[in-house]
């Protein structure tokens, strides 16, 4: 079975920095997406970053586009999202998904994955 890990989370100052990892094993990861979304309590979970394994394609929601960094290493099957400038809106659990097939588009939407991680709590203070 597929099993997705993130990791990194924590308590970080306005302005601050923080990179979040994800790590995900099973079978064939050849021509998979990653993406990683984020759920603030009683809010909607919302898309963040996609990243295709192959090309290493990106792709960023607007609210975090300038600010953060999706990349990949794709010998450890590791997923990273570097956040610069944080926010206090930013502040959300952060979830890493992904999904073991790839069609050629942008994958942003939470139904588009299949497997996905526990969630890591990001905290940004004022």
């Amino acid at each position: 079975q597929v099993q997705v890990v993130e990791s990194g989370g924590g308590l970080v100052q306005a302005g601050g920095s923080l990179r979040l990892s994800c790590a995900a094993s099973g079978p064939s990861f050849s021509n998979s997406a990653m993406g990683w979304f984020r759920q603030a309590p009683g809010k909607e979970r919302e898309f963040v970053a996609t990243i295709t394994r192959r090309l290493g394609n990106p792709y960023y929601a607007d609210s975090v586009k300038g600010r953060f960094t999706i990349s990949r290493e794709n010998a450890k099957n590791t997923v990273y999202l570097q956040m610069n400038n944080l926010k206090p809106e930013d502040t959300a659990v952060y979830y890493c998904a992904a999904r073991i097939d790839y069609s050629g588009s942008y994958y942003i939407g939470a139904s588009d994955y299949k497997y996905w991680g526990q969630g890591t709590q990001v905290t940004v203070s004022s």
